[in-house]
């Protein structure tokens, strides 16, 4: 599961107590993998991170309150700061090489005495995404196949690229919206202290 931590639009406190929740969850849940973190605009601050936990986090989803008077800013009226948890979905895995189905066939075209005698055509199969090429240009298996599988790299790949734009585009979507209010958890002070319902 992937989770995001996000300061939203919101000041160097709310980035702070990304940080700071960061750290609590990490004690509360000793299993939990920094993935990626991007440093916000003071020391210990952070604008957003995502981690990975075996754990249902899945509770958390929602905004968490930081009651505290700012750390910055002596005197500033405003005590409550806040923090977007979101489930960013796992990025879509493309298999290996053991999923594919091989099929030749009879290639026609130029190739003299031996056309339609000898199995020269290939296709390809990637079977968990449906993926299909084939290649018949050359008169050898053998550099039909080299193509084939050359063809489907390149699918697969970009394939995998829109993936990982498709999960980056919803992180940044998370990322700028943040629900005030109804928060899942609060912590106080500077000792980010959970507060018990």
């Amino acid at each position: 599961m992937i989770i995001q931590l996000s300061a939203g639009q919101g000041p160097l406190e709310c980035q702070l107590a990304v940080a700071k929740l960061f750290v609590a969850l990490q004690e509360e849940f000793p299993d939990i993998e920094l993935l990626s973190a991007k440093r916000g605009d003071g020391q210990n601050c952070f604008d957003s991170i995502q981690i990975q936990s075996k754990s249902d986090l899945s509770m958390l989803e929602g905004s968490v309150q930081w009651i505290c008077q700012s750390p910055f800013r002596p005197g500033h009226k405003r005590k409550n700061w806040f923090v977007d948890v979101s489930i960013i979905p796992a990025k879509e895995k493309i298999s290996d090489k053991q999923d594919f189905r091989i099929e030749k066939f009879h290639s026609g075209g130029k190739g003299g005495q031996h056309v339609n005698k000898v199995e020269t055509g290939i296709r390809i199969t990637h079977i968990p995404t449906g993926i299909s090429v084939t290649s018949t240009e050359e008169r050898s298996q053998y550099m039909n196949k080299q193509k084939a599988f050359k063809k489907m790299r390149e699918l697969l790949m970009d394939k995998e690229k829109k993936a990982q734009k498709k999960q980056t585009n919803l992180a940044w979507q998370e990322h700028n919206k943040i629900i005030r209010g109804n928060p899942v958890r609060v912590y106080e002070g500077m000792q980010f202290q959970l507060k018990k319902k």
